[in-house]
């Protein structure tokens, strides 16, 4: 199973927000890039970044910071926040982005998913980020009706086989991921599903490996030292 580290940037700034909340931020670093090296120095491949700017305006607040990071790591990115054309899609591969994660679209505009999907899909993963199965949109202060396995159909549709789910009420809270939720989406979904949100011990890491999940998406656990990023690679790759 592979772990992302996770690097959210505001304001070209490292931060980890509660819940999602913008007023609830921690800064960790003015130079997220000194953060994702932090990551790749400990034996990470795969960075997940997030442009949270992005995901409220359209402007490239966070530009700098992000190429950055894509120039100077010798590891795969994935990135999400704020994409929601096939414009920025093609720009971030262009710049070597391995996967583009689709958010908002994904919910609100499926016709354009779709239309994209068809051409980047081995390149994007959707992230659904829910209360209940139920996705929620707008930086999560709306709570639509669309459950995420209506979503996963679509997505196996038109041929995205990464899956990023969150529960927004496990995010930031250390609290222990939603393990029935990923139990329930490994076995009805052909897809690679990536747990983020809750994920606070190495423990937590082993049963999600259990489960058959394919990727973990961490950030406050590293950020606080709850997880050794070493000790959890070695232990993943001992299983």
């Amino acid at each position: 199973m592979k772990i992302f580290p996770a690097v959210d940037i505001k304001n070209n700034k490292a931060v980890r927000l509660k819940q999602g909340k913008f007023n609830k931020a921690t800064v960790y670093s003015d130079k997220p890039y000194l953060m994702a090296k932090k990551w790749v120095d400990k034996g990470a491949d795969f960075l997940h970044i997030v442009d949270l700017d992005g995901a409220e305006t359209e402007t490239l607040i966070n530009e700098e910071s992000i190429l950055e990071i894509i120039k100077k790591t010798d590891v795969k990115i994935q990135i999400g926040g704020g994409i929601r054309n096939e414009n920025r899609i093609k720009s971030y591969l262009e710049l070597g982005v391995e996967r583009v994660i689709i958010g908002t679209m994904a919910v609100k505009n499926p016709e354009l998913l779709k239309r994209i999907g068809t051409k980047y899909g081995k390149n994007m993963a959707v992230s659904v980020d829910a209360v209940n199965g139920y996705a929620a949109v707008n930086g999560w202060k709306e709570v639509t009706k669309i459950h995420v396995l209506d979503i996963c159909k679509t997505m196996e549709e038109i041929g995205i086989d990464t899956l990023i789910y969150t529960d927004i009420l496990k995010d930031g809270m250390l609290q222990g991921p939603n393990f029935e939720y990923y139990k329930m989406l490994k076995e009805k979904t052909n897809l690679n599903i990536i747990a983020s949100g809750g994920i606070s011990s190495i423990e937590d890491l082993k049963q999600l490996k259990d489960l058959g999940i394919y990727g973990a998406i961490v950030g406050k656990a590293l950020y606080n030292g709850d997880i050794d990023l070493e000790e959890a690679i070695k232990c993943l790759q001992k299983e």
